[in-house]
């Protein structure tokens, strides 16, 4: 079934009670987040029309956080990673505010049979005046409890909610599907019939995001409708 999700049930057991005969038993269980990896059915070569990722493809984004001009350069890299046996396409993306450099990411990415497009963990360097200040968001799947998540249906449809990634206390987003036709115009144009999506975590429970996708091209607005204001469009997209 390639990477259908199971739903793992845990069920445990009250200790026994009168004379050593058991007379009762209470059962708990408890659903666990619990994706069925297997390697063989999944490609690096992403072609998800929402999601498309071919390498030598660079995305050019340009918003504002925080009052300061932020810009966002994504790469599709030739490079891979192997991540629980899954061979993952690797996306650079590097971010500066003021033209200074605040973070660098690996991102891993895996399509499966049905064309879902997985992603599978992220290597996070953060900066602050030219140095590195930490790691925080950092997560691979296969440790420490961390598991992939689904970054784009391969046919998405209002009301679907998935999970994007799991790792405990460090990487819980989920995604709700809320239109299929909405309209947006960014730098690098104007479009209809457009995947509208919202992105929230239960470790930011005051924040939702919402984020447009076009096919063939791929994610476009990146926009904050409840938390602190970001805003983030599609300015350029460069094809090696």
């Amino acid at each position: 079934m390639g990477a259908a999700l199971a739903l793992v049930v845990v069920a445990g057991c009250g200790a026994p009670s009168g004379g050593g005969e058991a007379k009762g038993r209470t059962e708990k269980a408890q659903k666990a987040y619990e994706p069925r990896i297997e390697s063989a059915d999944f490609t690096s070569r992403i072609d998800n029309k929402y999601f498309p990722l071919k390498p030598g493809t660079t995305f050019v984004y340009k918003g504002e956080f925080h009052g300061t001009a932020e810009r966002d350069v994504m790469a599709v890299t030739d490079d891979t990673k192997r991540v629980m046996g899954v061979e993952c396409l690797v996306a650079s993306d590097r971010v500066t505010e003021g033209g200074e450099l605040v973070e660098q990411t690996y991102d891993w990415y895996a399509q499966d049979k049905e064309g879902n497009v997985w992603y599978f963990g992220e290597d996070v360097t953060e900066y602050k005046n030219g140095k590195v200040t930490g790691h925080e968001g950092s997560w691979e799947s296969g440790v420490d409890g961390a598991r992939p998540g689904i970054a784009m249906k391969a046919d998405p449809r209002v009301g679907q909610t998935y999970r994007q990634e799991y790792s405990k206390g460090v990487a819980e987003d989920k995604a709700r599907v809320v239109s299929l036709n909405g309209s947006v115009e960014v730098p690098y144009g104007k479009y209809d019939r457009v995947l509208v999506t919202e992105e929230f975590t239960p470790l930011e429970p005051g924040v939702v995001e919402r984020q447009y996708y076009v096919a063939g091209v791929g994610d476009i607005v990146e926009a904050t409708v409840k938390g602190q204001p970001e805003r983030i469009e599609l300015a350029n997209v460069k094809h090696g």
